[in-house]
């Protein structure tokens, strides 16, 4: 088993290509999750810190190698930097582990996926193409060519630090954008050491930047910074509605991926083993710390007793403890406001009316003594207008809404503020195909659950957030498209209509 330790680890902040502290000289703690204890040292960087580090990305971006670099070579640069990426994956799942708590194995997985975002992106680099559009007036022709946006900000949350990250760097990158990343500061470390691997690539100074610090202090600085063409957001609905509102002081361009409140809907004709344990991976995979976590499940009137007692027979010995342990099914929650969030709902609904069947109470028991750990917790009787059904909870808490039609599983599904994502279990073959298309979310998995890609476009209707990462539609968010005119013929007409005295 990995062995953590006790060793605290003070670190810097990536400006310029350079390892520097805040100017303030001033840290804070981050802490283990399952152990509670401090393990690094994070810096707090001022509004100083961030200026420095949005010029030096504004530096890089107009002048010097990464400008003079074709798209070719910034595509080998983010292969190169893959192949680095799958060679640290261990280590950075171990760091992804001590910040946030979740589980070693499903950290692993991400870490070993995380490099493919850089190999497509870097692929993708030299694809970008302008369009030469057919001629609408003699001897003038008119083509379109894509320019990158300039200074990116990056702003990403603690839950899944490195993926939503790379998320935004690797189509940031390779469309010739220069990038300035404020990790949550809950989880910093990861990220300080994805820099490191940046550097050992060789990519330019400037191009990539690390801040940390409070959101507050050192997130405001960034998103207000004038140079600062566009924010790429991760995070919940109350920051990105701010975020979103600060940034349209200076109509700086905006990417926001939020919250969700996603339905898992399962009919009386799917196969239920397979629909039990796509709801418990909906929800009860990272303690329910995702934003696409399956937190409403809909499930047919006909089915719901059996389906309830499968469910609970398999969640009920479901061992919780150290997420570094293989054979740990559910980790604690990443920290202690969201701890303190998530009892709160749990009684919150017991107050509602709702039935709690499985847990519904802070963990406790051998090795949970000084973790953040929460009962895996199924609610039946919910109605969907209960809070527990509306509002984004974030943790391993499950509400049971029942249904009787398709179209009223339809209406459930969609009366959320939320449109994140959804899933569909059913055998029948017309539902499958029909339904998505009547589901207003980003994502729509078919006996599937918590499924994606760096081919598929990520991102939310309604509250769940604006534009989308991965895939294609990813790099066009940091492009601006540009019309070029050009005049082939000699003899530009007079802008002035001269008009000639008459002759007596």
């Amino acid at each position: 088993m990995y062995q953590r330790s006790k060793q605290v680890e003070t670190l810097s902040l990536y400006i310029d290509g350079q390892w520097r502290p805040a100017s303030s000289e001033s840290y804070f703690d981050s802490t283990d999750p399952y152990t509670g204890e401090v393990w690094t040292r994070v810096p707090s960087a001022s509004a100083d810190d961030v200026d420095a580090a949005v010029q030096a990305a504004h530096r890089a971006f107009v002048s010097g190698p990464w400008v003079e670099m074709t798209p070719t070579q910034r595509g080998r640069l983010l292969h190169k930097l893959g192949d680095i990426v799958a060679e640290n994956a261990e280590k950075l799942g171990e760091l992804e582990v001590r910040d946030n708590g979740k589980l070693l194995a499903e950290m692993l997985g991400q870490m070993r996926y995380l490099p493919e975002w850089f190999y497509y992106y870097g692929g993708l680099a030299d694809k970008i193409e302008g369009a030469l559009t057919p001629a609408e007036r003699p001897g003038v022709m008119h083509y379109i060519r894509y320019e990158p946006v300039g200074v990116v900000a990056a702003i990403s949350p603690w839950n899944s630090p490195l993926v939503l990250t790379v998320w935004k760097l690797a189509p940031a990158l390779a469309a010739g954008n220069t990038v300035v990343v404020k990790p949550s500061e809950y989880s910093s470390a990861s990220m300080l050491y994805l820099a490191k691997l940046f550097e050992e690539a060789g990519f330019p100074a400037g191009v990539l930047n690390v801040i940390t610090g409070v959101g507050k202090d050192t997130g405001e600085a960034l998103i207000n910074h004038p140079l600062v063409e566009r924010i790429a957001f991760t995070g919940g609905e109350a920051g990105g509605r701010a975020v979103y509102q600060a940034a349209a002081k200076s109509f700086k361009r905006v990417s926001l991926e939020l919250g969700g409140k996603s339905p898992n809907i399962v009919f009386e004709d799917a196969d239920l083993d397979d629909a039990v344990k796509g709801a418990v991976a909906g929800i009860f995979a990272a303690a329910g710390q995702t934003c696409m976590a399956g937190s409403r499940l809909l499930v047919h009137e006909s089915i719901h007793d059996v389906f309830v007692e499968k469910l609970i027979a398999f969640v009920r010995d479901a061992k919780l403890g150290d997420p570094m342990d293989s054979n740990t099914n559910i980790g604690p929650i990443a920290t202690p406001p969201q701890f303190k969030k998530v009892l709160e709902y749990i009684e919150i609904a017991k107050g509602e009316g709702a039935k709690c069947v499985l847990g519904g109470e802070r963990a406790t028991g051998p090795g949970l003594e000084r973790g953040l750990f929460v009962k895996p917790t199924i609610f039946t009787r919910v109605n969907n207008k209960m809070r527990i059904a509306q509002e984004e909870v974030f943790g391993p808490i499950l509400s049971i809404i029942t249904f009787k039609t398709d179209d009223e599983a339809v209406a459930i599904a969609n009366d959320t503020a939320y449109g994140l994502a959804a899933g569909v279990w059913t055998q029948n073959l017309e539902r499958a195909v029909n339904l998505p298309a009547r589901l207003r979310a980003g994502t729509v998995w078919v006996n599937a659950y918590r499924v994606v890609s760096y081919l598929a476009p990520f991102g939310g209707f309604k509250n769940s957030g604006i534009g989308r990462e991965n895939g294609k539609e990813a790099i066009r968010e940091y492009l601006e498209a540009k019309s070029v005119f050009l005049n082939t013929k000699r003899g530009v007409p007079s802008p002035f209509v001269m008009r000639l005295p008459a002759v007596e």
